[in-house]
């Protein structure tokens, strides 16, 4: 008791601080996203995610290269596919000459050790903006979830070390991991985005991608009939622990930042490593605001990284990799 026992003890000096420190962020916690599209020389900033850009796959060839040699070991593929190619079906998202399909040989012929992890939902490849098929008015789910099990199939042929299902349908993981199976991809992982929430967050990401529903008649406005209610919590803990059962070898909560609540909750029910997803909003929230000078960039970057791992997290996709890389130097 007090006066024997004084905590700031353990605070006095940055030394100390730092010998007792319980939670510290390394770059192998990271996974970092990148944006591909196609043509040649094409290094774009995205507007509503400042120094974050879309790159070609010779930029993609040369970002890879400079990840592998800062220390950073993961990627997460996306890709932003020409309108004429996008239709109700998901038809490019199978296409093995695609510009996924074409992005991950690449990643992989620059850089054989850097880990891939691959984008699988229809939102890219639809012609209204979803992950699913419409039909009615509604998102068909076991349709849908063929065509990702199809959609993972060609990634794991062009050589993805995992697939990441971010679609939020219904039994997808074992329609995904019995068809890598019998194509003779066991060892192909998939990291589910298990706890995937509706969220006002992923604006910049839409931007990004062109990826937005789109307001026509008989389509849905939004994603809330297969996204997570942001107001649930044991959902969570159900829809990731169905994960698991079906076959998910690591799971995700995404956003990160509000609902950490979530990653705790499932960190103590589940024994597989846990991603956490900081997105687009998050990150644009922190460069607007420090570009404003409203705070310190660097040190509420790192609060929010380290607030991300002390939750739960195994693995952090991070769009601050880089810059996270940077500040310790």
């Amino acid at each position: 008791m007090y006066p024997l026992i004084r905590n700031r003890r353990l605070r006095a000096s940055e030394s100390i601080r730092r010998l007792v420190r319980e939670t510290l962020v390394t770059p192998d916690d990271f996974l970092v996203p990148l944006f591909v599209v196609e043509g040649k020389g094409v290094k774009e900033e995205i507007a509503s995610m400042p120094n974050y850009f879309r790159l070609s796959l010779d930029n993609l060839e040369k970002e890879v290269k400079e990840l592998w040699k800062m220390g950073l070991c993961s990627v997460l593929l996306f890709v932003k596919v020409d309108e004429k190619l996008k239709d109700n079906q998901g038809t490019e998202a199978i296409n093995p000459n695609g510009l996924m399909q074409r992005a991950i040989k690449t990643v992989k012929n620059a850089c054989p050790q850097m880990l891939v992890m691959t984008d699988v939902a229809l939102d890219p490849f639809s012609s209204y903006g979803h992950d699913g098929i419409v039909a009615e008015g509604q998102i068909l789910n076991d349709e849908t979830a063929e065509v990702l099990a199809e959609m993972s199939v060609s990634h794991a042929q062009a050589g993805a070390d995992f697939v990441a299902p971010s679609d939020m349908m219904d039994g997808r993981i074992l329609t995904i991991r019995e068809a890598l199976e019998d194509e003779g991809f066991q060892n192909t992982g998939i990291m589910s985005y298990s706890a995937k929430y509706a969220s006002a967050y992923y604006g910049p990401f839409r931007d990004a991608l062109d990826s937005a529903p789109v307001d026509i008649a008989n389509v849905p406005k939004d994603k809330k009939t297969y996204q997570m209610d942001f107001a649930n919590r044991l959902e969570a803990i159900r829809e990731t622990q169905m994960d698991i059962d079906e076959g998910a070898d690591i799971v995700m909560v995404k956003p990160g930042l509000p609902y950490l609540d979530i990653v705790r909750d499932i960190k103590n029910e589940v024994d597989v490593p846990i991603a956490v997803y900081q997105v687009s909003g998050e990150y644009a929230m922190i460069k607007a605001a420090a570009e404003k000078g409203w705070l310190d960039h660097d040190t509420v970057m790192l609060e929010q990284l380290t607030a991300i791992k002390r939750a739960g997290a195994s693995i952090i996709a991070s769009y601050f990799a880089k810059d996270f890389i940077r500040t310790l130097g």
